[in-house]
Order: C-alpha cells, then sequence, then structure tokens
C-alpha cells in the first residue's frame, strides 16, 4: 500500500468487523469500526475518513440509505458497499447513489486491499486534478479582444526560439503570466520556470539570490546555496523588474549571458548554466540608458524582442471575461457562491480607468463579490467600491479637446486626482498603483499645479 489510510467499517456483525480491521492494520492502515449506520453517520460528522467500507443488510438504517444520506449531506468520501444478499437490483441502486464500488460476501481479503488502492488512489487523482486546476486558473491568460489577440500572436512566434524576450507594460498588466505562457509553449517546458523579483530583493543580496553562495561565504552562509540561475537549469528564468537592477550587477548578468557559466559568491569555479532568460519592467528602458541609469550593453543583450503589453484601458473589451474569470476563482478559492456582473455593472467598470491594472481588477472584484448583497453585482455596488469611477469619466471629457499635450496633461491630472482622493492622500500607496517612485509622484503633482496641502484641507 502507498499511503496510509483511515478508514470506516461499518457491518452488524461482531466477527466480519474484527477480521476486516486486523487485515486492514496489518496493510498499515488505521481502522475505525462500528456496528450501524447511524453510529457511522456520527463518526463521519466529527472525523475525516479517506474511505468508508458499509455493509448494505444491517437492522434500522442500511447501507443504501446510509449512501443516500451522506450523498444529501454533500460528503465527498468514497464509500464501498458489501452484501452476503446482493442482486442486481442493488448494485444498480448502489452505483446511482453514488457508490465507488460493491462487493460480494464472502469477501477474498487480497481483492479488498486492492479495491481500497484503487479507491485511494482515484481520490488522489482528483485532489490532484482539483489543485492543477486551481493553479492553471491563478496563471491562466483571460482574453477576448483584438489587443491581446496581437500579443498572443507574437507569444506564438517566439516561444519555441531561444531569443530573449523582455516584456514591457505598465505595473499589473500580466507580464509574468506572458512569460510563463512563452515557457508553457517552449522546448523547455519540462524543465522550471523561476521568477526573481529584482525590485523585491536588498541590492546587497541580489548577487547570492541569483547566482547562489557557498558554504561560509559571508555571516550567516550556514550551508551551499543554489542560485536562480542554477535552480533554473534547463527551464527559463524570469527576471522581473530588471530596470530596478544595480548597475553593478547588471555587468555580473551581462556576462552570464555572454558565456553562459556563474560563479557562486565564495566560490572559485564557475559554473555552466542552460537557462533561457525573460525580463520584464515597466520602466523605459531606453531613456534609462540615455541617463546612463541603465547599461547600454545589457540593453542590447536583452531587448532582441520587446513586447508590450496593453494596459487594461486599452482592452477594455476584456474586461467583461477578466472579471467573470476573477469572479470564478474568488469564489473557488473561498467556498462561496459565484456572483454575475450585470450589464450596467459592467458599464460602470469599463468608466474607470484602471491605473492599476489587472491585478487591480483582480482585487476589485473580490471586494464586490464581498459586499454584493444578492448573486449579481450590480452598477450601485460597483460605485461603492469605486468612487474615483466618477472623476475618471470627467477625466476623459475633461482631455477631449485642446492640443494633444493639453489634453495628455488634463488626462494625466485627473487620474491623479482620482487616485489621491481614492487612497485618501497616501502617497506610498498612490504612488504603488500608478507604478511611480513616490519623488517622482511628488514631482508630477508640482507640475500638474496639484496643491496636495489646499486638497487635503478642502477633502
Amino acid at each position: 500500500m502507498s499511503r496510509k489510510a483511515h478508514l470506516l467499517i461499518v457491518d452488524d456483525d461482531p466477527n466480519t468487523l474484527a477480521s476486516l480491521s486486523r487485515a486492514f492494520r496489518l496493510a498499515g492502515h488505521e481502522a475505525t469500526v462500528c456496528d450501524s449506520a447511524g453510529r457511522a453517520a456520527e463518526l463521519i460528522r466529527t472525523e475525516p475518513f479517506d474511505l468508508i467500507l458499509s455493509d448494505v443488510v444491517m437492522p434500522g438504517k442500511d447501507g443504501l440509505s446510509l449512501l443516500e444520506d451522506l450523498k444529501a449531506a454533500g460528503v465527498k468520501t468514497p464509500v464501498v458497499l458489501i452484501s452476503g444478499q446482493a442482486n442486481i437490483e442493488m448494485a444498480v441502486r448502489a452505483t446511482k447513489l453514488g457508490a465507488l464500488d460493491f462487493l460480494e460476501k464472502p469477501l477474498s481479503t487480497e481483492k479488498l486491499l486492492v479495491t481500497v488502492e484503487n479507491a485511494l488512489r482515484l481520490t488522489r487523482l482528483e485532489e490532484e486534478n482539483q489543485e492543477l486546476r486551481r493553479h492553471l486558473g491563478k496563471h491562466e491568460l483571460v482574453w477576448s479582444g483584438a489587443a491581446m489577440e496581437r500579443v498572443m500572436a507574437q507569444v506564438e512566434r517566439v516561444a519555441p526560439s531561444e531569443t530573449r524576450v523582455a516584456i514591457l507594460g505598465d505595473t499589473g498588466t500580466g507580464k509574468e503570466l506572458i512569460a510563463r505562457a512563452i515557457h508553457e509553449k517552449s522546448h523547455r517546458r519540462e524543465g522550471p520556470f523561476i521568477t526573481l523579483n529584482c525590485a523585491a530583493v536588498p541590492a546587497e543580496l541580489i548577487e547570492s539570490e541569483l547566482f547562489g553562495h557557498e558554504k561560509g561565504a559571508f555571516t550567516g552562509a550556514a550551508a551551499r546555496h543554489l542560485g536562480k540561475f542554477e535552480q533554473a537549469e534547463g527551464g527559463t528564468l524570469f527576471l522581473d523588474e530588471i530596470g530596478d537592477m544595480p548597475l553593478a550587477m547588471q555587468a555580473k548578468l551581462l556576462r552570464v549571458l555572454e558565456e553562459g557559466e556563474i560563479e557562486r559568491v565564495g566560490g572559485d569555479k564557475p559554473v555552466r548554466v542552460n537557462v533561457r532568460v525573460l525580463v520584464a519592467t515597466h520602466r523605459q528602458l531606453d531613456e534609462m540608458v540615455r541617463q546612463n541609469a541603465f547599461r547600454s550593453d545589457l540593453f542590447h543583450r536583452i531587448y532582441v524582442f520587446p513586447l508590450r503589453l496593453p494596459p487594461l484601458r486599452e482592452r477594455l473589451e476584456d474586461l467583461p471575461v477578466l472579471a467573470a474569470h476573477f469572479a470564478r476563482l474568488v469564489a473557488a478559492q473561498n467556498g462561496w457562491k459565484e456572483k454575475q456582473f450585470d450589464a450596467e455593472a459592467i458599464g460602470e467598470l469599463n468608466r474607470y480607468l484602471w491605473p492599476g491594472n489587472i491585478r487591480e481588477l483582480r482585487n476589485v472584484v473580490e471586494r464586490l463579490a464581498i459586499i454584493a448583497a444578492g448573486d449579481t453585482v450590480t452598477a450601485e455596488d460597483v460605485r461603492m467600491v469605486l468612487p474615483a469611477a466618477a472623476s475618471a469619466s470627467s477625466a476623459s471629457s475633461a482631455a477631449s479637446s485642446g492640443t494633444l499635450a493639453e489634453r495628455a496633461e488634463s488626462f494625466e491630472r485627473e487620474v491623479l486626482l482620482a487616485e489621491l482622493r481614492r487612497h485618501n492622500f497616501h502617497m506610498t500607496n498612490v504612488a504603488r498603483v500608478l507604478g511611480l517612485e513616490r519623488s517622482h509622484l511628488y514631482k508630477k503633482c508640482q507640475q500638474l499645479g496639484i496643491d496636495l496641502q489646499s486638497l487635503k484641507k478642502s477633502e
């Protein structure tokens, strides 16, 4: 037997209970016994079981009635029925009620153990399938419009190659999902997909994170540590927010890309690596190169195939299917009933500017799933969650006249005002949602004539 299981055996014959429980314990399982369907129902309510083995013919409530009650109560534990008075009608009814198997007495211990093993294997497969569905749902790319259709066409073309791809786009547009899609469609799909967010790792630790370190390389290095490159051997390494990588580290990364080998911190010999590197950033790398904030030689190494993701406001045709997808995920993760969106609610969502893009939509859908009173999300629910939506609408009208520069400035000003109000002037949160540095956010407010102190007092 490959796994220890907890079984419940239900039979009114004490000899059968004794012999079956002994056989299962010898096979490495744990067995609980009881002599009636009523007692079995009590045990099932208080203890988890991997499998229920029940006689059919018993005084009082029989095994078929027990199976019927379990089905009505939503109990998913697999049930195998046994009987010394079996007939076709009984077997058909048991199957219709969801019995996993139906065995006749006298029982062959060998056959019974095989049946139990098969039942446990099926249960494990179902659990693995559910976990796989949850995993795929979390990383599933969802779209219906032309903008993403063009992006996915590029993914299909570049994925089978070894070409380095630079995935560009605003924060929250799904750059890691695109990187995963490229990996899954490449010949490296059987290898690992390893990620590192360069903005989230302190500068003094990023070399160890990427290349690993030897035991004793520095204080606290109690054992050898394999870095992301070695972890990704034979697969794909995704470097998110590459624009935030320190300049000194950029030089070391360039050497790895050129020579295909790394050197662990504290090591004295190079280690060959076979890894495809994909990068992503929300920054303008070419502008950073001009400002000497990013190495030009590394830029040309990684910027072979730039792939730009549109912000959500440029792919609003995808919003209904994205909202429905996130509603399904939220419902599945929390055991809730899935909420639907009426047409007016979708219209209200479409009027919002979505500075946080798809990541923000995911969070909004979860909030809507909580506050919506009924099974359907309404426009009023959306207005409660997105009070800045009205401001966003005014931004569109405010930016509908004047020169291109004037329209762009007006649009930027209204977006900033909407987000400042939405986050109660919490500058760190506003900067994060808009993908800006806090210092840049303050400068932008100054440029656009937004007086933060006066605004706070008036609100």
